[in-house]
């Protein structure tokens, strides 16, 4: 089973480092009984608050003369620059990490530490911007750890060409978990966990024509990509049953909440299968959805991203375009092209195409899903703190 990687990414990633900066700071209040909040503030009425914990679990509580509040900024590593805000300011979305004094009634908030929303939304717009204007993408052709060089085929069919990535000591290596391709879940990885066949995402300082790059930051995982006819759709197990076409071999995909399922109208898959069989790419290679990047949940660089010399073009945006699609909506017989991860034992599903029938007979379509990047849901947290 061919291996690559879907380029699809949250904006929940770039808050890490301050979320454990903000729990760190409530160990300054650990000598008092508390019980800690961390999630999204989802009613804000006068100085009654509840907030919305990233489990779904509701907390209410109350703010009083005594309540310590203050805000940072995403992304930030030093909590001596937070400062004082008010209680007008916090509002419905804010991210917020809160100290309750359970034995009041109401239960009282000791200290609230915020990020704004607006401010995460800012910050994911200028990290997109950057992944767009200096970001690369493709498949891993090889890895020379003695170099410190990865070169990656960028794109697919005739316009597709090679990028050699340079590593340095202080370039960020990050590695998505085997069951997602959500940024918030990528783990710092060594350059040995890259191998040929992985997909891989960077941003930094390119040369000239493109063809190379100094990376500040890289991004790289392992996917399936698979392709067939419906044999079966149990809405109940949220499952999928096909034949894939490259291996030949039955498989089950497992549809869980992250995954992302569109329905291509047929005009616009034969438009699709005849540029595609006639070379017409429309770009050089998307970069993935949302690290830090805006709107996506998954990849650096938001859906409107591109590696930087090209843009997304005509075929990713198409594709952004297409309606979306539910697992009801699916049919015995419907022929889908999708990206998953895991292996035959479980396999789940990351992106689904259907009605994808003429593009099965397109050549270059095998590479079109790991060179395409969609957008998702994006919560703009600070998700990941424990």
């Amino acid at each position: 089973m061919k291996r690559i990687f879907f380029a699809k990414i949250s904006g929940r990633a770039i808050h890490a480092a301050a979320v454990f900066l903000l729990c760190a700071a409530f160990h300054l209040a650990a000598a008092q009984t508390s019980t800690r909040v961390l999630g999204t503030l989802s009613a804000v009425n006068g100085n009654a608050l509840t907030v919305k914990a990233d489990n779904g679990v509701e907390t209410s509580f109350s703010v009083n003369d005594k309540t310590v509040l203050k805000r940072i900024e995403p992304g930030q590593k030093d909590l001596s620059t937070a400062v004082a805000m008010s209680l007008a300011e916090l509002a419905q979305g804010d991210r917020v990490l809160v100290a309750i004094d359970g034995a009041t009634t109401p239960a009282t908030a000791l200290r609230i530490i915020a990020i704004k929303a607006e401010d995460v939304a800012a910050k994911q717009r200028k990290e997109a911007e950057e992944w767009q204007k200096n970001g690369v993408g493709g498949l891993v052709k090889s890895v020379d750890a003695a170099t410190g060089t990865i070169v990656i085929a960028s794109g697919f069919g005739s316009t597709q060409k090679t990028i050699t990535v340079h590593i340095t000591a202080t370039t960020t290596l990050k590695r998505y978990a085997p069951d997602s391709v959500n940024y918030a879940k990528a783990t710092d990885a060594p350059l040995s966990a890259v191998h040929a066949g992985d997909q891989l995402r960077a941003h930094g300082t390119k040369n000239a024509d493109g063809t190379e790059i100094a990376a500040v930051e890289v991004v790289s995982g392992s996917f399936l990509n698979l392709s067939g006819r419906l044999d079966a759709i149990d809405a109940g197990a949220k499952t999928i049953s096909f034949k894939d076409l490259a291996t030949k071999k039955p498989v089950t995909v497992h549809v869980g909440d992250e995954a992302e399922m569109r329905a291509l109208p047929e005009q616009m898959a034969t438009m699709l299968a005849t540029r595609l069989k006639n070379g017409d790419q429309g770009g050089n290679g998307a970069a993935p959805a949302s690290h830090p990047g805006q709107g996506g949940q998954h990849w650096p660089g938001g859906s409107n991203a591109g590696n930087g010399s090209g843009g997304t073009g005509g075929m990713q945006m198409l594709l952004n375009r297409a309606p979306a699609a539910h697992l009801n909506d699916l049919k015995k017989g419907d022929a889908v092209m999708l990206v998953a991860s895991g292996d035959d034992g479980h396999i789940n599903l990351i992106m689904l195409l259907s009605g994808v029938e003429p593009l099965l007979e397109a050549p270059a379509s095998k590479d079109m899903l790991s060179n395409w990047s969609v957008s998702g849901g994006n919560s703009g947290d600070m998700g990941g703190a424990q």
